[in-house]
């Protein structure tokens, strides 16, 4: 009967112990709760950005920064944002920067343009690791800003182009754009727009007949341009296109003549040099057939003594008749000498007899 007794008795002690032991654990509960989210659940509170302590959990869970995320939504609930934890996080957690993207609704909102939180958080993410921002995009909407062509870090100062006249044409222009927040997300950059200014500069000069109507109508280049619809699938929009500064640059055309000039005489004096080295050699050729007849001249000669043996062996020829044929050869020879002044010698073989 007494073990009974103080068996009762003990199952009354367990119980109170087992309630002490569960009303510990959910002081210690909330006590990590308070340390941990207490401070933050205050401030959204008061600030009228109320945030239940399950999603504040969740965010912790979620490896967010709890603070962040709350404080992004107090400053997005104050401007008059509707936005919630969920959206806050999930955008971070897609790696987008959830402070710029409150940043710049509210100064969408404050400017009167219709930028949902979607398109906003598209924006991020297009412009993370490019060194701007969706708030940048945001400010440059409604303030626009003025881009150089050509570009400064490009190297050039002016671009280039040639009219019809052969005189170059240093031009340089300034490019008034704002941000398109329809079509950032997926648009052509600044370096687009330069290029394609530079481009129509470079055609409309191209197509003048004289650098001078350049230099007078210095606006007909921006209107040309202007009116090719340029800032098609970018993320500008072109406001003005502004020419700067208009020079006069060498006469190309008359380089370009020039080199053609200098080429052609180079070609005609290759042609001469050909024909002179084929005159040399065709003056060669004769000087050698000359020395040929005179060798066959000689040598023909040097058969007469021969035949006029011959022919005194034959009694063909007497001795007075050669006699005579030396006379008239000498007289023949003086002739010659007397006519030429002395200046030709007698031809070889002629000799002078005496009677």
């Amino acid at each position: 009967m007494n073990l009974i007794l103080a068996q009762t008795n003990i199952l009354p002690l367990k119980l109170d112990y087992v309630l002490y032991g569960i009303g510990a654990i959910v002081l210690l509960v909330f006590g990590i709760l308070v340390i941990n989210f207490g401070m933050i659940y205050i401030r959204a509170l008061f600030s009228g950005a109320k945030a239940t302590i399950t999603e504040l959990v969740a965010l912790r869970l979620r490896s967010v920064p709890v603070g962040m995320v709350v404080d992004a939504r107090i400053t997005a609930v104050k401007s008059g944002l509707p936005l919630t934890i969920d959206d806050l996080s999930t955008h971070f957690l897609a790696g987008g920067n959830v402070q710029m993207v409150v940043l710049a609704l509210i100064a969408a909102k404050k400017a009167a343009i219709n930028l949902p939180f979607d398109r906003a958080c598209a924006i991020d993410l297009a412009t993370k690791g490019t060194g701007k921002t969706v708030l940048e995009a945001v400010k440059t909407s409604v303030n626009p800003k003025v881009i150089d062509c050509p570009a400064p870090n490009s190297g050039k100062t002016t671009i280039d182009a040639v009219a019809k006249d052969g005189i170059v044409i240093k031009a340089k222009a300034r490019v008034t754009v704002r941000t398109n927040l329809d079509r950032f997300v997926g648009g052509a950059t600044e370096e687009t727009i330069v290029a394609r200014v530079g481009e129509g500069i470079v055609t409309t000069i191209g197509s003048s007949t004289t650098y001078k109507e350049v230099l007078e109508n210095p606006d007909r280049i921006s209107k040309t341009v202007l009116g090719k619809a340029l800032d098609a699938n970018t993320a500008f929009e072109i406001l003005s296109i502004d020419i700067a500064d208009v020079d006069v640059g060498g006469n190309v055309g008359a380089k370009l003549q020039a080199e053609q000039a200098e080429a052609n005489k180079l070609i005609a004096q290759a042609q001469a040099e050909v024909r002179r080295a084929a005159a040399v050699a065709t003056e060669q050729e004769m000087v050698a057939r000359v020395s040929e007849m005179r060798a066959r001249v000689v040598e023909a000669e040097a058969q007469i003594p021969m035949a006029i043996s011959r022919a005194f062996d034959k009694g063909h020829l007497g001795v007075m008749d050669y006699y005579r044929l030396k006379n008239v050869q000498a007289d023949t020879t003086m002739r010659e000498n007397i006519g030429s002044d002395g200046a030709e010698t007698p031809p070889p073989g002629a000799s002078v007899a005496k009677a």
